[in-house]
């Protein structure tokens, strides 16, 4: 009975296939600098950043390891990871215009009821600039009866609360020019971002720059037009 359990043993503690003691180290292949191409199951350090196949027993390729890139091969990746980006970014914004017009003439009244936004603002900043302006000339007109603004001798030093008004009627201008300017450029923003969206639409669509574009009719009411 001993003498079985220690065969048993004895089996369990030797390997069945002794290649499982030792572990094949792969085998790389790679050029030297006079170009010879050279074999090892290790690389030298000078050659590490250069490119390997991987060998199996058998002396066939069953692998690449890349060396290091230089820097003209980096900034060639980089250029191209950019242009795929650009590229997917531009065929999302496609299938985002296609989907939410069906026309030129949409686009374009699309853009007027945007434009209108900000030329009604202008309008009405423009109204009361005018209005300011002939507030502060009223002001102005007044405080040049006062020292020292007039000339007369006699005249009465200025009242602070008029100083005070004119400086904040100034004050007033100048933001709501400043405000005037913002609808006036945000204006010109849009209608160029929607000159861009036109113009991309027709090159999508492949329509002429000079043929003119109606709005689509709806099917329920072609229908209903008598021929």
């Amino acid at each position: 009975m001993r003498l079985l359990l220690f065969s048993v043993i004895l089996c369990l503690l030797v390997p069945l296939d002794a290649s499982a003691q030792t572990k094949q180290r792969p085998v790389y292949s790679w050029y030297d600098d006079e170009g010879i191409k050279q074999y090892g199951d290790r690389i030298p350090p000078e050659y590490a950043d250069k490119p390997k196949d991987v060998l199996n027993d058998q002396g066939v390729v069953v692998g690449e390891l890349e060396g290091r890139k230089t820097e003209e091969q980096l900034a060639a990746e980089a250029t191209a990871r950019a242009l795929e980006v650009n590229k997917e970014l531009q065929f999302r914004a496609d299938q985002a215009l296609l989907n939410t017009y069906v026309s030129v003439a949409e686009i374009e009244m699309h853009r007027d009821r945007r434009v209108e936004l900000f030329q009604a603002q202008a309008r009405v900043t423009e109204l009361y600039l005018r209005n300011l302006q002939r507030r502060l000339d009223k002001l102005k007109n007044e405080a040049g009866r006062y020292k020292p603004y007039s000339s007369d001798p006699a005249a009465q030093p200025i009242d602070p609360k008029l100083v005070e008004d004119i400086g904040d009627t100034d004050s007033s201008i100048g933001r709501h020019k400043e405000n005037l300017k913002k609808f006036r450029d945000e204006e010109q923003r849009i209608r160029d971002r929607f000159q861009g969206d036109i113009e991309r639409f027709k090159t999508i669509k492949g329509i002429s720059a000079d043929e003119p574009q109606t709005r689509a009719v709806p099917e329920t009411l072609a229908q209903a037009v008598p021929e």
